[in-house]
């Protein structure tokens, strides 16, 4: 299944809702040069991956990327509603040590209020 994504603001946070596979190829690729864009106009950025049911290394490979670049342009990546499988995988692979990981976007949206507000 393609890799759909799209766009949103809350509170001036940008939600990037990502539906279907983040595999590595035109999905990573897509995903990585459309977040790469947007990190330049919003640096607080929350990755909504709950319609996102298969990444593959390469789907880790790129999220550490956006990661990297955002924290490299003063900016934040966080991660909301992960599905079990990627949830487990981020456990695997000791991910979930690197991302801030929250169980839904309201909850992600809010703690970049509670960085400001530090």
């Amino acid at each position: 299944m393609q890799l759909r994504i799209s766009t949103r603001t809350i509170d001036g946070v940008l939600i990037v809702d990502c539906n279907g596979r983040i595999v590595f190829g035109e999905e990573s690729a897509n995903l990585r040069d459309t977040v790469k864009k947007l990190i330049n106009e919003n640096k607080n950025i929350v990755l909504n991956l709950s319609g996102v049911s298969y990444i593959d290394s390469g789907g880790l490979g790129t999220l550490v990327a956006l990661y990297t670049s955002a924290q490299t342009n003063g900016g934040k990546i966080k991660l909301a509603s992960l599905t079990p499988r990627v949830g487990d995988l981020l456990q695997v692979t000791k991910l979930v040590t690197i991302f801030e990981v929250y169980d839904n976007e309201e909850q992600a949206v809010q703690s970049f209020r509670r960085g400001a507000a530090a």
